[in-house]
């Protein structure tokens, strides 16, 4: 089955330049594709075609960049470029582009995801932390496998998987009586850092476990987003709708 959730969290974004990943940060994401480096906008629509042609299709990175790199490659944007500065800069390495591929499938897959589990959540209320298939893993996400929260536990609004660089880590949504089985957890007390994006001068508390810049749940977002978004619509859809009534009229009064 085709991922649609996750293909249309990528295909509602618009798209953001930025030469450093810290440009385009957290919830920015659900309403932008950036890719750092790529700095005209051809370049990110061949890299994210390629991502939702990979995510309908179920093709694996390797197919991925074997049809994305002679696209690339046309335009310049391949292998390291040396800059006026002298410095030495990554572009579409096989490295970057594995990470580039990664990282925007297991977002797109974990708000996809998220929208089933709010669609769910009366029959299965609770969701369960658990590893995935990665060889090694953090220490400060082996503290989180088996936890057991109900998804309305703050939790998971900065932890829902995948919550850093690389994190393969994945969230189950279970029921009631197999949270019970398993055992409720108490919602974690977590300890935060402070963290400063050298880019904007912004400084943020991370929790523990958590990449900088991943300590936000993008299905969540989302949700909010398209929820404030349709608010605004239907107040925009009021007051136009009041303007024409008064210039007819027909505009109600209280007196009236």
């Amino acid at each position: 089955m085709k991922p649609i959730e996750a293909l249309k969290y990528l295909l509602d974004k618009g798209y953001q330049l930025g030469w450093d990943h810290r440009d385009v940060w957290k919830e920015e994401h659900i309403r932008s594709f950036t890719v750092a480096k790529a700095m005209c906008k051809d370049i990110l629509i061949d890299i994210r075609y390629s991502i939702d042609k990979a995510l309908r299709e179920g093709k694996p990175y390797a197919q991925f960049q074997k049809e994305l790199v002679p696209l690339l490659a046309r335009k310049g944007w391949i292998g390291k470029v040396l800059m006026s500065d002298g410095s030495l800069v990554e572009l579409g390495t096989p490295r970057r582009l594995k990470i580039i591929f990664d990282t925007n499938v297991r977002v797109a897959r974990s708000a996809g995801q998220w929208q089933r589990f709010e669609q769910r959540k009366k029959a299965l209320p609770y969701l369960r932390y658990s590893l995935g298939p990665s060889k090694e893993h953090r220490e400060e996400h082996v503290k989180f496998k088996g936890y057991v929260l109900p998804i309305t536990d703050p939790f998971w609004n900065t932890h829902m998987p995948p919550n850093g660089w690389g994190c393969k880590c994945r969230a189950r949504q279970i029921s009631e009586a197999e949270a019970l089985k398993y055992g409720v957890s108490e919602s974690p007390k977590l300890e935060y850092q402070t963290w400063t994006n050298q880019r904007t001068g912004k400084t943020e508390l991370v929790p523990e476990g958590v990449d900088p810049g991943w300590n936000y749940n993008p299905g969540k977002s989302k949700l909010e987003h398209t929820k404030q978004y349709a608010r605004e619509k239907d107040l925009e859809f009021s007051a136009a709708f009041a303007g024409i009534l008064e210039k007819l009229g027909l505009a109600s009064t209280e007196e009236n």
